[in-house]
Parts: C-alpha cells; sequence; structure tokens
C-alpha cells in the first residue's frame, strides 16, 4: 500500500490539524514560557536530552513538528543545522512566527512524513519524533523506511510516543481498564469526527471545524520489526508509567514527568508510553 492510495485520509487528517493549530496557539500550549528565556526548552525535550546526546554541530531533523515548540529546543541544545517537517501549513506558518520570536533558526517544510526524503536535502545526525506521531501513520514499515533514508551512517533515531495499549483503552474507566480500540490495527483506520483537541476548549479560539481524522494504532513488534527491517539497529526499548497528557482527569494527577495514575496500584496496569532509541550503523 502507498500512502497515496487513501490520500483522503491525510487530506482530512490535514484540515483536521490545520484547525487545531489555532486552537492550540490560543491555548498557551508553552509557547510563553518558551520564549520567556533563550535557555528555555519544552518539557518533551527535557525528557529526552538523555537519549538525544550531545547536539552541538549536529543536524538534526524533527518529523511531525507541529507548533515547532520541540523544534525550537533542538536549535537551542545548539544544532548546527535543525529542519522541522510538518504535514499542516497551517501549523508550520505558526511555528515560523514563533521561532522568529526566539529567534531561532528552523528550516520548516511543508511535505507527508512519507515524502520527508525528496522533500528535504542533506542527512542528519538525530532523527527526533515525539507523542502523537505514530497514531496519524498507516504504514510504519514506510516509515521506519524514511527514517532510516534520512539519518547518516550512525546516526541516531530517537521516537516517544503514547504506548500501543494505552491507546487501545477506552476513554470511560468507570468499570476499570477496558480494551476498547484496536491493539493490532488492520489497514483500515479509526474514523473520528471530534470538534475538540486535547487541550480542551480554550476561549475565544475558532471552532475546529474540519472533524474528521482517521487514526491507527500499531503494535509494539510491529514498530520494532519494522525499524529493524529498514536496517536500523535497536539501542533502547523503554515503557513509561507516565503520560504526556491527562487522558482521565479524574484518574491521573501531575507527576515530575507528565501525568500518573492517582492509584499506585494502577501505575503498574498499564504502560503509558513507549520510547525507542535506534541507531543506523556504519559501514564495516
Amino acid at each position: 500500500m502507498t500512502h497515496a492510495s487513501r490520500a483522503y485520509w491525510f487530506d482530512d487528517n490535514r484540515a483536521n490539524w490545520d484547525d487545531r493549530a489555532a486552537v492550540h496557539e490560543a491555548s498557551g500550549y508553552g509557547i510563553a514560557e518558551l520564549l520567556a528565556s533563550p535557555e528555555a526548552i519544552t518539557a518533551e525535550i527535557a525528557l529526552d536530552r538523555d537519549r538525544l546526546g550531545e547536539l552541538n554541530g549536529r543536524e538534526v531533523i524533527h518529523l511531525q513538528c507541529h507548533l515547532g515548540l520541540d523544534t525550537i529546543s533542538l536549535a537551542r541544545m545548539g544544532a548546527a543545522r535543525v529542519v522541522g517537517l510538518d504535514l499542516s501549513g497551517e501549523s508550520l506558518r505558526r511555528a515560523r512566527a514563533i521561532a522568529e520570536r526566539a529567534r531561532a533558526n528552523i528550516d520548516f517544510v511543508e511535505a507527508n512524513v512519507y515524502d520527508a526524503r525528496a522533500a528535504v536535502t542533506g542527512d542528519f545526525d538525530v532523527l527526533y519524533t515525539s507523542i502523537g506521531v505514530l497514531c496519524w501513520l498507516p504504514d510504519v514499515a514506510g516509515w521506519a523506511r524514511v527514517i532510516a533514508s534520512l539519518l547518516k551512517p550512525g546516526g541516531r533515531l530517537v521516537f516517544r510516543d503514547d504506548h500501543p495499549v494505552f491507546q487501545a483503552i477506552g476513554d470511560d474507566l468507570s468499570n476499570g481498564l477496558v480494551l476498547r480500540e484496536p491493539y493490532f490495527q488492520a489497514v483500515e483506520p479509526s474514523t473520528w469526527e471530534d470538534d475538540t483537541s486535547y487541550v480542551g476548549p480554550v476561549g475565544d479560539a475558532p471552532a475546529i471545524i474540519h472533524t474528521r481524522s482517521h487514526q491507527w494504532n500499531h503494535s509494539v513488534a510491529e514498530i520494532i520489526t519494522a525499524l529493524l527491517d529498514a536496517g536500523l539497529v535497536i539501542d533502547e526499548v523503554t515503557e513509561t508509567r507516565y503520560s504526556a497528557w491527562r487522558r482521565w482527569p479524574d484518574a491521573m494527577e501531575p507527576c515530575p514527568e507528565g501525568f500518573r495514575f492517582i492509584d499506585k496500584a494502577m501505575r503498574n496496569c498499564l504502560p503509558l508510553q513507549l520510547a525507542v532509541v535506534a541507531h543506523r550503523p556504519t559501514p564495516s
């Protein structure tokens, strides 16, 4: 299957994220905190700092960068060249404006992830992609091949996202943790109609008019196998007890890394995030 074979999936998702961009910027989204100091970085990049390693003088690409806050953070860690790529033109319009205010030199590129190799010149020392990324992509094997094609020999992938089991649990916890969505996703996506976003209602922000989106869940084995088949070497696989967002407000509380279950017993019942570090081997 090529990504072009179901172009309307991406058309719908692009329109949905164009609308979300305005809502997210209006929500605050950590923008003021990032702009308050030239040394500030986002909480997400802070969590992945050790995985990213030394970025001074490195060439870095951030896939599915949205408003570019993590991308700015990568630039502030000393990268010599930073590229942010996203499907949503409206997200990138806002990302460029925020980066200009932050005085960050970033090349933002509008493209589908599957077209990234053709859309971007050069190879990269580090590829970063994190939180809410794979659920928008139907073909993990194709995603992994693109990643491998963008990395220099010895280049590193740092990936962190909602855990596939976390995504398969239903929103209603009144009967406990119950599987409601596929863990092994078929080719066809789960399609949603929703005029809200994960930031919740935001004052006078424009409404989300393009409410339809398409999402996929991908098993841990599918993700790892795709990266191995693309020729990458796996260096780390981590499952966490914390989430990047408060999916179940009544059952979760803030913690230093994000959000965790209030019930301590539940913290051992469900992995909330999956992190993978891999590298492209250097020819012998």
